[in-house]
């Protein structure tokens, strides 16, 4: 097939795992011999990514930026914003449409699909709550956000806001979410976890609103990891146990929560190294960096991987919903016990697990617990050439690539 992979996040320097989904897509289409085209934003060119950005296809820099129209200042959200954009995306979609048999959008303006000709085949993958949340996360003041009132959402971006905002920004909301029901059924959706789905349907209404395709790990790095580590002296001869955390330092990743909760009682064997930047890394090198604590900053999958490899457990704490953690699957496959919270779709990936490997908390406190309980001889087999690499993922998509659209039954209620 000729396919157009299509995303805003692709390139920048740092990409996050929506961005590195969508390449390793493409990879693995282009290795399962198909011709595979992106189509990304205008403002980094690929050479940006270094070898992230290198897929087997060509490359075309066009999708424009999001203007901020001045929400922050206003308070508030913009009705027409997003309906904007969303014909800006669709225009330069369509300028490459007629050379693709079909145009697969990893991205965050859903309602893309609302501009694109129902002859065209044109698939989405959503990979957060952005289908119902500006924020695209549903976290505000430190914990999950429930709320489906639309008025609810003007304090996302004004934290007292008056009548005028609060109005304003319910009319975006209800705008930006009828058009996104109207946009899946108009076109195929993907959903990377069936959580992810009946937490949309709480806006949207109830019913399946699209399908869902758990993402996968790059198995060739992976293994690449596993087999450096092997070389690596082990260190549970001595008992020393290395935890190794992976991921944005901002609150809904939990790591000071997680750090708050463990420092008081850390075991004198234990140390934790913790890949990632954000707007936190700063302020949580001088809080917590300590010789059992090792801030690393960002760092490429390749080191991630290794590091992952080279621990004795690997802790997602996060205290969002996560979507679909790529990390916590890539910790499973190397065979490693692995801690998070029961939050999101993170119970689904029970499935990668082997028994026991997967401990999910209600809160951090049981986590915790749990954790500094951990034995240095645990360890589980390594699932390198299991589920969760791309050949079913692959096999899955082009099923739906290839397949006919059946319109949702679900009745909106945005």
């Amino acid at each position: 097939m000729r396919i157009l992979m299509v995303s805003e996040d692709v390139p920048y320097p740092s990409m996050g795992g929506l961005a590195k989904h969508a390449l390793n897509l493409s990879r693995a289409l282009v290795e399962a011999g198909h011709e595979v085209d992106f189509l990304g934003g205008k403002q980094h060119s690929i050479e940006v990514a270094k070898n992230e950005g290198i897929f087997g296809g060509r490359f075309f820099g066009e999708l424009p930026g999001q203007i901020g129209w001045k929400e922050l200042s206003l308070g508030m959200f913009l009705p027409p914003k997003r309906t904007w954009l969303a014909k800006r995306f669709a225009k330069v979609i369509l300028r490459h449409a007629p050379r693709y048999d079909v145009i697969h959008y990893h991205g965050h303006v859903p309602n893309v699909a609302r501009h694109i000709p129902r002859a065209i085949n044109f698939v989405q993958t959503r990979h957060d709550q952005g289908s119902d949340c500006f924020i695209h996360i549903r976290f505000r003041e430190g914990k999950i956000c429930e709320a489906t009132d639309p008025a609810e959402c003007a304090r996302c971006i004004a934290p007292q806001p008056n009548f005028l905002q609060r109005a304003v920004s319910a009319m975006a909301v209800r705008r930006f979410r009828s058009e996104v029901a109207e946009s899946f059924t108009r076109h195929k959706t993907v959903f990377v976890s069936d959580k992810l789905q009946r937490n949309c349907a709480r806006t949207l209404g109830p019913g399946q609103w699209g399908t869902t395709v758990h993402n996968f790990a790059d198995i060739g790095n992976l293994k690449r990891a596993h087999q450096s580590a092997l070389s690596e002296p082990t260190s549970s001869q001595c008992g020393e146990i290395k935890l190794f955390i992976a991921g944005k330092l901002y609150p809904p990743k939990g790591v000071e929560a997680f750090l708050e909760e463990l420092l008081p009682r850390i075991p004198s064997n234990l140390s934790i190294a913790i890949a990632g930047d954000g707007g936190d890394e700063a302020r949580l090198r001088q809080r917590f960096e300590s010789e059992q604590v090792h801030f690393l900053g960002w760092c490429s999958p390749e080191k991630t991987m290794r590091m992952a490899a080279l621990s004795n457990a690997v802790v997602v704490p996060s205290i969002c919903e996560e979507s679909f953690s790529t990390t916590i699957l890539e910790a499973l496959l190397l065979g490693k016990p692995t801690y998070a919270l029961a939050y999101g779709g993170t119970p689904e990936m029970a499935k990668y697990a082997a028994r026991g490997q997967l401990r999910l908390h209600q809160d951090m406190q049981a986590l915790v617990q749990d954790l500094i309980a951990l034995d240095a001889d645990t360890s589980f087999r390594p699932m390198l050439d299991g589920p969760g690499g791309a050949d079913p993922v692959t096999h899955q998509l082009l099923r739906i690539y290839q397949g006919p659209f059946t319109v949702p039954e679900s009745k909106s209620r945005p």
